[in-house]
This record gives C-alpha cells, sequence and structure tokens, in this order.
C-alpha cells in the first residue's frame, strides 16, 4: 500500500511538473527584438542566429557579444546601442543558445563559441572592434587570435564559468526534471535578484520590463540547454584570458564597474596588469556598467574606439 502511494505521488509531481513547464512556455510568448535596427538571421552549422545591424554600413564594423547566463540576450546593449550606431556600423549578436537564436539540445562548449564568433565576424563583418561581456570576453579574445578582428572591449571578462559538474549538465538536460528545475533557476524573482545584486550597483534601476525580457528570453523552446553547459563548466575555454589577449595580438581595452562582488576590482587591476592593457573603472556600477552607466561607459570609450575609426 505505501509503494503504491509513493508511486502514485510520484506520477503526480511529475504530472504536475509537466503542467507547470507547459503553462510557463505558453506564458513567456513570443520574443520581440529588443534593439532598434534592421534584424538578420546568419545561418551557422545548422542553427538560424539572430542578430541586429543599425548604422551606415561605410562606417566601421563594431560587434557586440552579451554575457553568458540563464537569462541572457542581446537585450543588455540596448542603453548603448543607438549611441554606438552614430558612429559605428553596429551588429549585436543573440548567441547561439540565447535570446532570439535557435537553442538545439548541443553540448556547448567555449570551442563552439570561439568558431562561431570567429567565422561570424569573417562572413558578416569587416575585421570589426569587438565589445563582449562577461564569460563571452574571454570568447571573443580567443577568437581574435585567428585575426580579423581590429580591437577588443572587455567588459568586466572571466575565463572560469564553474566548477566542473557533468552530473548537472545531465539533470538540467533531462526533459522534466531538468525543465521545471531550470524553471526555477530562471524564475522572475531569481531573475530580478541577479539583475538588482551582481548587474547593477543600484537594484532600484532594474526596469520591470528588463526582468520580463530576460524572464520570456529564459523560456523559450531549448533555453535551458546553454546555461546547462555554463552551469556544469563545460564553457571554460582552454586558455586563460592573459593568454588569449596575448595570442590575440590586437589592442584591448579593460571595464570593470567599481563597485562589483562577484570579479571584483582587484581581478581587474591584476590581469590590465598581467596583460598590459588600459582599464576604465565606472563608479556606482557592477557587472553590467554598459546597461547602468551608459553615459559614463561611452565617455571613457571615446578615445579607444576613436581610433578603430580612424
Amino acid at each position: 500500500m505505501k509503494l503504491r502511494t509513493l508511486f502514485g505521488g510520484a506520477v503526480a509531481a511529475a504530472g504536475a511538473a509537466v503542467v507547470s513547464n507547459r503553462l510557463l512556455a505558453s506564458r513567456a510568448g513570443e520574443l520581440e527584438n529588443p534593439l532598434p535596427g534592421v534584424e538578420r538571421s546568419y545561418r551557422w552549422r545548422g542553427m538560424d542566429v539572430s542578430y541586429t545591424a543599425a548604422g551606415d554600413p561605410a562606417d566601421p564594423d563594431l560587434l557586440l557579444v552579451h554575457g553568458i547566463h540563464a537569462a541572457a540576450s542581446s537585450y543588455e546593449f540596448r542603453p548603448i546601442f543607438d549611441a554606438l550606431a552614430e558612429e559605428f556600423h553596429v551588429v549585436a549578436v543573440d548567441l547561439p543558445g540565447f535570446g532570439r537564436s535557435d537553442r538545439p539540445p548541443l553540448v556547448y562548449s567555449a570551442e563552439l563559441y570561439t568558431a562561431f564568433l570567429r567565422e561570424f565576424a569573417a562572413d558578416v563583418l569587416e575585421e570589426p572592434a569587438v565589445i563582449a561581456s562577461s564569460l563571452s570576453a574571454s570568447f571573443a579574445a580567443a577568437a581574435a587570435s585567428g585575426g580579423g578582428f581590429s580591437r577588443l572591449v572587455l567588459i568586466c571578462p572571466t575565463d572560469d564559468g564553474g566548477t566542473d559538474r557533468p552530473w548537472l549538465r545531465t539533470l538540467l538536460r533531462s526533459p522534466v526534471v531538468g525543465t521545471a528545475l531550470f524553471n526555477l533557476l530562471a524564475s522572475k524573482p531569481a531573475v530580478e535578484y541577479f539583475l538588482a545584486t551582481d548587474g547593477y550597483y543600484d537594484g532600484d534601476a532594474v526596469e520591470a520590463s528588463e526582468v520580463d525580457y530576460a524572464w520570456r528570453s529564459a523560456h523559450r523552446p531549448g533555453a535551458r540547454f546553454a546555461p546547462a553547459s555554463l552551469l556544469s563548466g563545460a564553457l571554460d575555454p582552454e586558455l586563460t584570458l592573459v593568454e588569449a589577449i596575448e595570442a590575440a595580438d590586437v589592442p584591448a581595452t579593460l571595464v570593470w564597474g567599481r563597485e562589483a562582488e562577484r570579479r571584483p576590482l582587484r581581478e581587474g587591476r591584476r590581469l590590465a596588469e598581467d596583460a598590459d592593457l588600459d582599464l576604465i573603472v565606472v563608479d556606482y556600477a557592477t557587472l553590467l556598467p554598459h546597461a547602468e552607466r551608459p553615459a559614463d561607459v561611452l565617455a571613457g570609450l571615446d578615445g579607444e574606439l576613436a581610433e578603430t575609426e580612424e
């Protein structure tokens, strides 16, 4: 009797999880393009990768690459996109597995994202400068080692995606339990907490529209697969940031939020010293200074990007 009760409870829980997962997916709805400009699609290894272009195509190319987290997308660059498009031909991409791009059930890796950035830049752009944040900055630096980039701007970069936990990737990839667990990790309270504590210095500056877009992005079909690789440590690059930057052999600049705690400023100072880089420190900002303090970031990069224009 007890075994039958336990089995019945497990079946009921699984059924409830399935219903809940489907309900959340239906509530998320369609994900609109968050950026002004022309949206295009790039076919790569069987995937349709979405990107938005703006500005005069005759101007120097500038590629924007968002960071990696459960709800990541090119929305991250919304506060600086228009201003950059006044001087550059700007392209902001949703990486495979994120945003409006396809999210197939791949085992995502640093090598995959490095290869994508290298090939996307070669096919779509002409020796672009690159602004990339968080873990994507290490992918951009590694991609630059093959040539084809003119400059790197790395915002709070890291080369450490976390402890190697392959069991966690397997769990999150499972259809019912994995989806339910990921829905908890990417719930609206969890998204808002991340943005308010790690992304922004002033949590009150996080707008409800940004939380809503991030939540809906994290509930598109296949949304859990790329973050599963992140949380399992599978996105750690082979080269350290210093090694990748040195191998790239292009001008590079660091941008850091002074109040960042997850990746404190002392890490930025050490990286700047080890790799002999300029470091722009943005006050009253953490991991997303370009989102919270766009005017300060643009002013700090004015001289750096002017060299690219020339």
